[in-house]
């Protein structure tokens, strides 16, 4: 997966607009961009959509990003949404892998209620939102089968530090991002997980997204995820392999 474009579940505008996007992955939010009024409706939406996508031709994968666990949220995003079979779940505020581990269960428990293949559905991790999942990255390798990618997030993680802001005024990442991004890469490659790196919040700075993807695919991340489907194009474009990389690879 080189792109994952976040969608807000309860935007059925905007969840139309996505399918055609372009983006490898669509990453169907009921977490941060819902809110708690609507999560009832957004979790009957995600469902409907990703039954009427999964019928399309040609269509991204859909990734269900649920409430986090100490939410008592999860259960209920996962009663109405894995009827519709997503292709993944996106676990945010994970802090190791039991919390996986935890969140497989349920899933389990969910495909044999449904009719669905034991282990089809896949978890990506959010794996640095609070200051003590940093901790905890050594803890998934082994987890879980399902565990497919990992991923990490600033702007949670700066709030759960306190911290003023999470960039210098160059633009670049302040050092506990950049631990949390290099820790997250460690962790995913040692979990045999694809690596995705966090999203660019400035959707009109093109030069700026260009340059962390080309920064993020040198150091080895797979992808990126995305908040805006302008962004899905650039990240596509350099995350795809070059004709000379291929041929480089091949020869090897």
């Amino acid at each position: 997966m080189r792109s994952l474009l976040f969608v807000p579940a309860d935007s059925p505008r905007k969840l139309e607009k996505a399918v055609s996007a372009g983006a490898d992955a669509l990453i169907i939010d009921l977490e941060d961009s819902v809110a708690a009024a609507q999560k009832p409706a957004a979790r009957e939406a995600a469902r409907d959509f990703i039954a009427a996508t999964k019928a399309l031709p040609t269509r991204p994968r859909l990734v269900l990003r649920v409430n986090a666990l100490d939410t008592g949220l999860t259960d209920a995003d996962l009663d109405v949404v894995m009827a519709a079979a997503p292709d993944a779940v996106m676990l945010p505020k994970s802090r190791h892998g039991a919390d996986v581990q935890h969140l497989g269960a349920k899933l389990a428990v969910r495909e044999a209620e449904c009719g669905l293949p034991d282990g089809a559905t896949q978890i990506i991790a959010i794996a640095t939102e609070t200051a003590g999942a940093i901790f905890g990255l050594g803890s998934y390798a082994g987890a879980s089968q399902r565990l497919a990618a990992m991923t990490w997030g600033a702007e949670d993680l700066s709030a759960a530090l306190g911290a003023e802001a999470t960039r210098l005024a160059d633009g670049t990442y302040a050092d506990p991002y950049r631990l949390a991004r290099a820790l997250t890469l460690f962790a995913a490659r040692a979990a045999d997980a694809e690596p995705i790196d966090t999203v660019f919040i400035d959707f009109r700075d093109e030069k700026g997204l260009r340059a962390e993807c080309e920064a993020a695919r040198r150091d080895g991340f797979i992808g990126k995820m995305a908040i805006h489907p302008a962004q899905v194009a650039i990240i596509n474009d350099v995350f795809t392999p070059s004709a000379q990389a291929i041929a480089h690879a091949r020869k090897i």
